[in-house]
């Protein structure tokens, strides 16, 4: 099988794209599409087992793909990894900053070591590799980043750490379109909401009622898909948003929208067939989460 994506064939041939976090869940995701579109794409991050488990499977479905380690917290490996693939490849034309975690905690338990922790994975990091990314080749020959935020609109309760950096990296994405936008650089954003993806196994086991309730809240009743996501994030990165950005996409399925006293209106399994909101999974390759395997979902 191959990816299924909605978008042309070949729509970044010759192109390279550096995706962080490409060794599982919505990196994983995005770099497969990415590579079935014709993109040479390097997969980051911290673990290489992940990185080349996943350049395998690219391989194995035809596309292009190299890795490269990198703790993205580390402003000297960020500059070395970013001079590495620039030299292998010549330059780099996409950028997805997808790398990022967080732990639950309420807020008044979060230390000072673990809310930094999380600020430098989710915004510090981000900021360094599109820096790099942007000095040693965006800057000469333009390009495009899309950077990996999450629904924090209302707040982000257990997860205050997370929602301050994600917060920040949209204010840092509208700033880096302004002052980059001269270079024929576009800087643009996708909020993901509740996403099915390999991220919720990292959660503790009593999390999961929690988890596989959350649904319940979203108006169009179920969570995205990861290749829902991707497709977000390619559109940004494809010809057809030449004039976009600046702006953040929320893949969230309007659950921002939702307010105390107004009677919860989510779509059943019915409406959820229909053409309109049908789940999207062109990922040939997806993993269902265990904490819907576990539950029979």
């Amino acid at each position: 099988m191959k990816y299924r994506s909605v978008f042309t064939p070949g729509l970044f041939a010759g192109k390279t794209a550096l995706v962080t976090g490409g060794g599982s869940g919505i990196g994983r995701c995005t770099a497969h599409e990415l590579a079935a579109l014709g993109a040479h794409v390097v997969l980051v991050g911290r673990t290489q087992s992940k990185l080349d488990a996943v350049r395998v499977e690219i391989a194995e479905d035809g596309g292009m793909a190299s890795a490269h380690a990198c703790d993205i917290r580390d402003e000297e490996a960020v500059k070395a990894m970013v001079q590495a693939v620039a030299a292998e490849r010549g330059r780099i034309d996409l950028l997805v900053n997808n790398a990022g975690g967080q732990y639950l905690t309420p807020l008044e338990a979060i230390s000072a070591k673990g809310f930094k922790a999380v600020v430098d994975t989710n915004l510090t990091g981000g900021f360094l590799v599109a820096r790099e990314c942007y000095l040693q080749s965006m800057r000469k020959h333009g390009g495009a980043i899309v950077n990996i935020v999450a629904d924090m609109w209302g707040s982000m309760p257990m997860m205050a750490h997370s929602g301050a950096a994600r917060a920040g990296m949209v204010s840092l994405t509208e700033t880096a379109a302004l002052e980059w936008g001269g270079s024929g650089v576009r800087v643009n954003a996708v909020a993901p909401g509740y996403v099915a993806s390999s991220g919720m196994d990292h959660y503790p086991p009593e999390a999961a009622p929690m988890l596989r309730a959350m649904r319940k809240t979203v108006p169009l009743g179920r969570f995205a898909t990861e290749a829902e996501v991707s497709a977000a994030v390619v559109f940004l990165l494809s010809p057809a948003a030449a004039f976009v950005s600046g702006t953040t996409l929320r893949v969230d399925g309007a659950r921002p929208q939702v307010r105390m006293g107004m009677p919860m209106r989510v779509a059943n399994a019915e409406a959820q067939q229909r053409d309109a909101i049908r789940a999207f999974d062109g990922f040939h390759r997806a993993v269902t989460p265990k904490v819907f395997q576990d539950a029979g979902e």
